[in-house]
């Protein structure tokens, strides 16, 4: 009677998938920033309010929004239906419910990625392994569509997994045709898609390689026929990504997209991760651990593992962005490597201590294993991400629950002038950018944000040319019909923008400068006659780090029209 009631009373109790599940939640607000991390790049902002126009037109974008600089130019929206979510949910509860569903992708995808790691390895190493996995995929976490990719990359890869243990079906549907079906819905949610096809092709190209490198004639034909399967499946998941509102051009805009040189010389996520970032460490983790797995899974005869390891841990160095895609599929070949060599460790011919050491761990993993082994009510899962939630919805969150882009970081108060102002045409960085759609949606339009693939090189780097103040930046301004400049004081173009005779500061408030051009200078454009929507700094601009910062205090249309925006503000 003991040992059934003891077994009771464990359901209550957390299970180490409990920990995996709110994993990525303890690391966001223990390690890093919480909310502010995920609401720290402005795409965000343009794809709720993408999400509003195909609410309020009926319809999915063919072509530009959000634009002043490329009004009505070709755009496809390829994360239309995460846009349409992200909208709802945003209207039933504003940013914090989009933050919500962040961290729900975030904890489901780790959640699940501990159940295949825990296939693999003890339940011990695999823990272990997906803590790394998590603190190395934090580089890119951010309220974006992206999250889909990591959620459905972990549900292919443990698909793929029992499909290779020799499981062929789930509620009587092969698995081979899930696949496909769950493209169609990935393509639509992300472009992401293409790392799930990569991803079945390389099962694919490791039947191949056992065809050809297999010592024993008998083991080829099998793994002929496996690779004919994956190799179909793989082609199969291609065609149903045409099932899009973009159909076939979709497919090549990405295409041409992922190997267009821009995006990895100048996007910060396209750039190989500095290894001085604080979780780089992690990311050397799982390439060591990946390294050793690489030699085993081949010596094993499981070269598609040595492809997965060796295909995407190359994606990963070559990208920030492809950090968590590479430990996704890097933890569970980690885990077993470390299991296996935990399991010989009593046995190597090492120092006796070492030995009896490995022993003992082997003994409390087994123990450990056989108790997590329990199931579970999941309690645990369920009131930690519902406490999570309760303090995201509170009256006054603690900062780092707080679902607002953080106004040290973006301009949130001199967007509030600038919306006074909607057909100002505003020059800002890509981030920025992003975040005035957000804000001045639908009246106000941007020139630049964060859809790199739209804007193309040519005009992208025109957009460089200027914030690096080179030759011509003026000329490319007034091309465009700039009569704005929005920026951080420490950009280099503001700096050389206070030397200009040509451009004033009109607002300081020390996160973001308004600059408009001085009246009457020929080839730039001019505000219209009795505007006053632009307010000084308090104090004239003084105490910044140039006097000609100091805007001109005796305008009392401007001073008046400052006093009444910090009546409305406060």
């Amino acid at each position: 009677m003991e040992a059934p009631r003891s077994q009771f009373a464990i359901k209550f109790l957390p299970s180490l998938a409990d920990f995996a599940f709110l994993l990525p939640l303890a690391f966001l607000f223990g390690r890093l920033d919480g909310v502010p991390t995920l609401l720290s790049d402005g795409d965000t902002g343009w794809h709720i309010r993408t999400g509003d126009w195909m609410v309020a037109n009926r319809a999915i974008p063919t072509h530009d929004l959000f634009s002043f600089s490329k009004p009505g130019g070709v755009w496809y929206a390829w994360e239309w239906l995460s846009d349409l979510l992200f909208s709802g949910l945003n209207h039933l509860g504003g940013l914090r419910a989009v933050v919500l569903l962040s961290l729900l992708l975030l904890a489901c995808t780790f959640g699940l990625l501990f159940r295949l790691a825990r296939r693999h390895a003890n339940p011990v190493v695999a823990i272990l392994t997906v803590t790394v996995a998590a603190a190395a995929s934090s580089v890119h976490w951010l309220a974006r569509p992206h999250l889909f990719t990591l959620l459905f990359l972990v549900g292919f890869f443990f698909v793929m997994e029992r499909v290779r243990e020799g499981r062929t079906r789930v509620a009587g549907i092969p698995y081979y045709a899930l696949l496909p079906l769950a493209t169609v819905l990935w393509t639509n949610l992300h472009g992401g898609f293409v790392a799930g096809i990569l991803l079945v092709g390389l099962y694919g190209a490791g039947e191949l390689l056992r065809v050809a490198l297999a010592p024993d004639p008998a083991l080829r034909r099998p793994a002929a026929r496996r690779a004919a399967a994956w190799c179909g499946v793989a082609l199969a998941c291609l065609a149903a990504s045409l099932a899009n509102p973009y159909g076939w051009r979709l497919d090549v805009h990405l295409f041409q997209y992922l190997r267009d040189p821009y995006a990895s010389q100048h996007i910060s996520e396209f750039l190989t991760l500095s290894f001085h970032h604080p979780a780089a460490i992690f990311f050397e983790v799982l390439l060591l651990g990946s390294a050793v797995a690489v030699f085993r899974c081949a010596s094993e005869g499981r070269y598609t593992h040595s492809l997965l390891l060796l295909v995407f841990g190359h994606a990963g160095l070559l990208a920030a962005r492809n950090i968590p895609l590479f430990a996704i599929v890097s933890t569970p070949l980690v885990a077993a490597s470390v299991d296996a060599w935990l399991e010989r460790l009593p046995r190597l011919a090492v120092a006796g201590w070492l030995r009896d050491a490995g022993a003992r761990l082997n003994r409390i993993v087994a123990e450990t294993a056989s108790t997590d082994d329990i199931p579970r009510w999941r309690l645990a899962s369920i009131a930690g991400f519902a406490l999570v939630a309760a303090v995201l919805f509170a009256p006054a969150p603690p900062r780092k629950f707080r679902a607002e882009y953080d106004p040290k970081t973006y301009p949130a108060a001199a967007a509030d002038v600038l919306r006074r102002d909607p057909a100002a045409r505003v020059f800002t960085n890509d981030v920025w950018g992003g975040y005035l759609i957000w804000r001045l949606y639908p009246a106000g339009k941007v020139f630049v944000d964060g859809r790199s693939d739209f804007y193309g090189d040519e005009f992208e780097n025109q957009y460089l040319d200027v914030m690096n103040v080179k030759r011509g930046w003026e000329k490319i301004l007034g091309g465009f019909g700039v009569d704005t400049i929005l920026l951080p004081p420490s950009a280099s173009l503001s700096g050389a923008l206070k030397e200009s005779s040509r451009w004033r500061v009109v607002y300081d408030d020390g996160v973001a400068l308004i600059f408009r051009p001085v009246a009457g200078v020929a080839g730039l454009s001019r505000p219209a006659a009795g505007t006053t929507l632009f307010a000084a700094c308090p104090g004239g601009g003084a105490g910044r780090d140039r006097e000609v910062t100091k805007t001109t205090v005796g305008d009392r249309a401007i001073t008046e029209s400052f006093l009444i925006l910090r009546s409305e503000t406060q």
